[in-house]
């Protein structure tokens, strides 16, 4: 493995020159592409093209479905096979990239991995397809990963020999598992010992199983610690290697078979085997486990929304429960002048079991998106990311302020949205406003923002936050510090719409508006969650003086005093 990253960083000046200038001609032709929908009105046609690919059944697999393969996911088996081709290639940039690079190329068709059905999707909406080209890609593709399923599946008989050769897993007695969490989710060292953190959340959840023993997660080299009483360890396997001879003559039986009828199915061209070879593998090892092996809860969180693993189904109906949840509310589009837009097609093949949302504003956001019998449960507030980055202590009349990082066009331009609050000239105006009121007022600004994002923050937003800097009444905060002991600091919030925040500090007691600078979003708007929106400085203004009791004890009351 080290040996590959250092030939990856071999540098030869003549190929790197090369690529370098490929990927510049390729930027510019997707820009092209973009300016081109822009001009004649037709920013939408990426999106319905996606749109459209996700609605679009794979109807063979219905019929073609083997409970060998599938499991206990075998009734969903077209649904699943969906979920992961979008995962895959469907739902990321690289699809939008190859559209726009076709439209801005003159004479230039859609290159892109696809199958068949997916080509003459793209072609109903107006594209050229190098059907050829598309459909040798799509072999490879699909080659590709049968052939990682099948070292997938020689690595599982590995592990499965090696646990019962030389037992090295502990018994983890009654567990919960942690899906795809970074060190900053886990619970960290403070000085008061509260850390804000999804794996704490969950230990003070009155939901939780009675009676756990551990909380495990998937964060490699992560110290152990403690949640409340409960001990948090790293386990690199969701689902734990099998254990005794009877498991592994199973499992043998089970991977020549799947194996040759996988390769056999290529040839009759149900690629979907190959596709899903590796994922079959962790399924077949979750079904000849025995279930009090299994942890009693797996946490999903929502930046991995789209594709349940067919593992869960085995999961599921071994008695774990699949939990699905939400660390932020920012799911929904605004509403417009003319009424609500419909919500993203994206929400209508997800199905994971349950649910755990912050309030009933979210709740509703499911039935309307998923559907009207989802199973949700609120929860309330659900913390994610903390710091053991300690809060300093900030003048009495502090304010918190929470925005969005503004990303560089090419990014906003590759998504092809029509409309977007999220830019520089909304994000700047935001900060400018509320810089300028609070000034008036004799307040103190301190403003955090989400994350660091390095070279994707747009040029505009940062040479304004580098301006901001020189400003004694203004304090930056590390973008790693967590949102909650910055709330609890101040005495006021004010947030972008429609981000977490606003919600996080009505919760703690705290007084909380958002603002919009533009006067883009409606006052009325159910992604507001029930928190007051305010539009323009004199609005800001007003709400910031009505937070004193009196004239007098605003910071700066000789000049308020009129009002």
């Amino acid at each position: 493995m080290h040996k590959i990253k250092e030939l990856g960083k071999i540098h030869i000046p003549f190929l790197t020159a090369i690529m370098k200038r490929y990927a510049r001609n390729r930027l510019r032709q997707i820009m092209r592409g973009y300016r081109f929908l822009k001009k004649t009105d037709n920013l939408g046609l990426v999106g319905a093209v996606r749109n459209e690919l996700i609605e679009t059944r794979l109807c063979d697999i219905d019929r073609n479905a083997v409970k060998l393969f599938f499991g206990a996911g075998v009734e969903k088996a077209e649904l699943i096979t969906r979920q992961y081709l979008l995962t895959l290639i469907g739902n990321s940039l690289r699809l939008n990239k190859a559209l726009l690079f076709s439209l801005g190329s003159k004479n230039c068709s859609v290159v892109y991995p696809m199958p068949r059905l997916w080509q003459r999707v793209v072609e109903k909406h107006g594209f050229s397809v190098a059907r050829i080209r598309c459909s040798l890609l799509w072999i490879g593709f699909v080659l590709f990963f049968w052939c990682y399923g099948a070292v997938a599946i020689i690595k599982e008989f590995y592990y499965l020999l090696r646990q019962i050769i030389w037992p090295q897993l502990l018994n983890l007695g009654c567990y919960a598992y942690f899906m795809h969490l970074t060190a900053g989710n886990l619970p960290q060292p403070c000085r008061d010992g509260c850390s804000h953190d999804i794996v704490t959340w969950y230990s003070h959840w009155k939901g939780k199983p009675k009676h756990l023993d551990i909380l495990c997660h998937s964060v490699a080299k992560a110290r152990n610690c403690h949640a409340d009483s409960l001990p948090v360890m790293f386990n690199a396997y969701p689902v734990p290697p099998l254990d005794t001879l009877f498991g592994l003559v199973r499992f043998v039986g089970w991977a020549l078979a799947v194996a040759l009828y996988s390769a056999l199915s290529l040839l009759r061209g149900r690629w979907w085997y190959a596709i899903l070879l590796a994922e079959s593998a962790v399924a077949a090892r979750a079904r000849f486990q025995a279930p009090k092996k299994l942890a009693r809860d797996y946490m999903f969180h929502v930046s991995g929304w789209l594709y349940r693993p067919l593992w869960t189904y085995e999961a599921e109906k071994k008695g774990s429960r699949i939990l699905f949840y939400f660390y932020s509310t920012n799911c929904e589009i605004f509403k417009r002048t003319d009424g609500y837009p419909l919500q993203a097609v994206d929400w209508r093949i997800v199905n994971w079991p349950m649910y755990l949302v912050w309030d009933e504003y979210q709740a509703d956001f499911l039935r309307r998106a998923v559907s009207p019998s989802v199973n949700v449960e609120v929860v309330g507030p659900i913390w994610f990311h903390s710091s053991s980055i300690e809060m300093y202590e900030v003048p009495a009349c502090s304010v918190a302020v929470f925005d969005v990082q503004p990303k560089r066009d090419m990014l906003y331009q590759t998504l092809c949205a029509s409309e977007d609050y999220y830019i520089p000239k909304v994000a700047n105006q935001f900060l400018l406003d509320i810089q300028a009121v609070l000034s008036e007022c004799g307040c103190v600004m301190v403003h955090k923002r989400k994350r660091r994002i390095g070279n994707l923050l747009h040029p505009k937003y940062k040479n304004l936050v580098k301006t901001f800097k020189k400003f004694d009444d203004i304090i930056f905060l590390d973008p790693g510090m967590s949102a909650v002991r910055v709330i609890e600091s101040c005495f006021a919030v004010i947030s972008m719409p429609f981000t977490s925040t606003a919600l996080l500090a009505r919760e703690l007691g705290k007084p909380s508006v958002y603002y919009d600078p533009v006067g883009i979003v409606q006052k009325d708007d159910r992604a507001a969650h029930g928190v007051q929106v305010l539009c323009g400085k004199d609005e800001l203004r007003g709400w910031l003086l009505s937070l004193f009791k009196s004239a007098e004890e605003c910071p700066q009351a000789g000049k308020y005093k009129q009002i």
